[in-house]
């Protein structure tokens, strides 16, 4: 089994607004230990959660996510 790879940006994001987990959660409602695990990957937030992070961070949804093509643009920039 394939370990969980980082799907969200959400620590690089809150450091770019210059906001902690700790008021990520306050706006929330949430657990700051919640919180902690999304930064860190180790669990993801839900859909409507993610959606509710942007708004509250004023991002698009799209910023708080890796995109999946990456690695396929660096496998293909390896192979040209």
């Amino acid at each position: 089994m394939e370990a969980i790879k980082d799907i969200n940006r959400l620590k690089v994001v809150l450091a770019e607004k210059k906001r902690t987990n700790k008021w990520l959660a306050e706006q929330l409602g949430k657990d700051p230990a919640t919180v902690s695990k999304w930064c860190t990957n180790t669990a993801q937030p839900g859909l409507e959660t993610l959606l509710k992070i942007a708004e509250v961070l004023e991002v698009d949804v799209k910023d708080l996510l890796k995109s999946s093509r990456i690695d396929e643009d660096v496998k293909l920039v390896k192979f040209l």
